[in-house]
Order: C-alpha cells, then structure tokens, then sequence
C-alpha cells in the first residue's frame, strides 16, 4: 500500500512541475507581447488585457506550486517514514549478526570446525556437521548481504529526500517571486483600468469602429461560406475522409498560431472595461507576437483569399467544415492551394492604431453553422 502510494505522489509532483514549466512559458509569451506595446506608461486595452492575462496565469501557477509543495511534503514525508522503518530492519539484522559471530567465536574457543568434524562418533553425524557448518556459513554471507543491500536502500531514500527538498525550496522561493509578481500586476491593472475608464468617450468611439469592421468581415465570410455550402456538389471520397479526420480530432486540432493567447473568447461576453457593454464574437481571438504566421489547423484546400478593410483573409474547406483565418497582411496561399496542418498561410496584421496588438481572428464553420473553436483546439 504505501509503495503505490509512493508511485502517485511522484508522478503528482512530475506532472506539477510540467504544468509549472508550461505555465512558465505562457508568462514569458505574455511579457514579450507586453514589451512590442508602446515604450511609455499610457494605459491601452491591448496592455490591460495582456496584464489581465498574466495576473490569470500567475494565480494558477501560485496554484500549482502550493499543489507541488503539499505533495512534495507527502513525498518526503512518505521517503522519511520507508527510511526510519529501513533503519530499523538494518540495526536488527546487525544485532542478529552481532549475535551469530559471538556465539560462532564462543564455540571455535570451545573446538575448532575441524576438531568439531572429526570428533564425530560415525559417518552421517559427520555428514549432519559438515552439511551444518556449510548451512551456517552461506547463513552468515546472507546475513551480510541482507546489511549491505538494506544500507543501500537507505542511502537511496536519503539522495531521493535530500532532492525533494531541493525541489521544495525552488517551489517556495519561485512561489514567493510570483506572488510579489501578481501583486505588481494586480496594481498596474487598477491604475490602468481608472486610467481607461476616464478615457471613455475615445474608447467607445474606438470600439463602435472595430465593431462596425467586424461586422462587415462577418457578412463578408458568412456570405461566401453559406454560398460555397449551398453547393449541390457531392463530396468527394477523399473531401469525406478529410471531414471525417477533422471530426475526430476535435478537441486537439494544432493552434492556428504556434505561441500566443485567447485575447478574445467566442460568443457573448462583457467588454473589459465597460460592463455595460456586450461583445458577441462569432470567433476567437488570438494574440500572438509581431511577424507571427497564421496556420492551417488540418490539412485541406484553399476556397477563397480575399481582402475586408485593408487586411486579407482565407477560408480553408476540410470536407463539409471551413477554417476560416483573419486579419493578415500578406499570404502565401492562393485560391486551390493544397495545405497541410501546421503550414503557414499569411503573415498577421499588426495594428498600429491599437498598441502594435498582433491578433488573429479565428473560425469554424460545420456546412452554415458557425461552431466555438475553443472545443475543437488542444488546450
């Protein structure tokens, strides 16, 4: 029972540090948005949504070093525990030791093994000697391998302690970094978010510009989805298995962009600044860094490229369902190009006018239906 016991704890405290580490990650990818922002301390939504997104991973990561610390004190809890009972089995094998070699040199002080053979009164007694001498020999070699192995063990238990608390005090003092790190962040949010709100009157007339933009790229991909749906073309056996692959890999399609973060969820949500205000995305958003690609989530063929107020976008058919990948600056796909997953299709527009903020507008469609990408990419 408590070997299993054992196993779980260290996987638990394995898989901790992996997401630690990956959390880690989207910190850093976060910070690099943050520094291609403009060089001064004027607040943006495109730097309080980035802080906004850091104080969310920072949380969880405090939450996953308090989760790996808990286990790492199972783990040496458990190792002291198998180390003390180790211990203990080793100073009885010893006195048992103790015991043989004084009782053996007690006897030899009595008769010599050889006298003690040859004083035998017949042949099979002599037998039963030499068979117990021998018995008593491979017992005392046995007895010592059992005090080697057993301290072995215990050394083993020891280096794997002292690595856990290693392990335990890089939990604490990287836990002890990240709360000073969300506090800071917590407070530039604050400062940030009063900064904005006395700034409403720019930022409404700034968001009624990006809704009426998105409005018309909505119409714009609905129309030619709906007509490229409605075509009386049967699928092709081959357009079938590509459906049918892209189905069953729901829930772990590759991003449309290698690194970055949702900046904008699908469906209706509240504006982050003026609650007010209700947004309805028929997408998502991702933020990524300057130069970034977009890319194709599954392999597929390029149905249309086309251009909706000075940036460019591409719907990709996989079968009966579309990938639909917008505001990029550049392609490097045309109208019936062949792509595979992960192959790059355009470059990402980066938007002066909104803080260099480098996003890409992301969509699913099933036949007409628009479906949530955020339950067909792998998270």
């Amino acid at each position: 029972m408590t070997l299993c016991t054992h196993v779980f704890s260290a996987d638990s405290v394995k898989d901790l540090q992996k997401k630690q580490k990956k959390l880690q990650q989207e910190i850093e990818q976060t910070n690099q948005m943050l520094k291609q922002t403009k060089r001064d301390e004027s607040a943006t939504l495109n730097k309080l949504q980035l802080i906004g997104q850091n104080i969310k991973t920072q949380r969880q990561l405090i939450h996953t070093l308090d989760n790996e610390i808990t286990a790492l004190n199972s783990e040496m809890t458990l190792l002291g525990n198998k180390r003390d009972s180790l211990q203990g089995v080793l100073e009885t094998y010893k006195q048992e030791y103790a015991e043989m070699v004084r009782k053996c040199h007690y006897a030899q002080m009595q008769q010599s093994p050889l006298l003690f053979l040859l004083s035998s009164d017949s042949f099979q007694q002599l037998a039963r000697r030499a068979r117990y001498l021998q018995e008593f020999a491979h017992f005392r070699q046995e007895q010592v391998h059992r005090i080697e192995n057993t301290q072995a063990e215990i050394d083993t238990q020891n280096e794997l302690l002292q690595a856990n608390k290693a392990d335990k005090e890089i939990a604490l003092s990287t836990r002890k970094r990240e709360q000073a790190n969300l506090q800071r962040d917590e407070r530039k949010q604050q400062t940030m978010l009063n900064q904005l709100k006395s700034k409403e009157k720019d930022l409404s007339k700034q968001l009624q510009q990006k809704q009426k933009k998105v409005a018309e790229l909505n119409k714009k991909i609905d129309d030619i989805v709906r007509k490229q749906a409605s075509s009386k073309t049967a699928l092709t056996k081959e357009q079938k298995l590509v459906a049918g692959g892209f189905e069953a890999n729901k829930g772990r399609l590759p991003w449309p962009v290698e690194k970055g973060m949702i900046s904008g969820h699908y469906g209706k949500q509240q504006h982050p600044v003026y609650q007010h205000v209700t947004i309805d995305n028929k997408g998502i958003y991702l933020q990524t860094v300057s130069g970034a690609k977009a890319r194709a989530v599954y392999q597929g063929e390029v149905t249309s490229c086309f251009m909706v107020a000075g940036t460019y976008a591409v719907i990709i058919q996989h079968g009966n369902y579309r990938t639909v990948y917008s505001n990029l600056s550049s392609l490097q796909v045309k109208q019936g190009d062949k792509v595979e997953a992960k192959q790059a299709i355009g470059t990402i527009y980066t938007d002066p006018q909104q803080d260099q903020k480098t996003e890409l507008y992301f969509q699913i469609y099933k036949d007409r239906d628009i479906l949530n990408p955020e339950l067909w990419i792998a998270r």
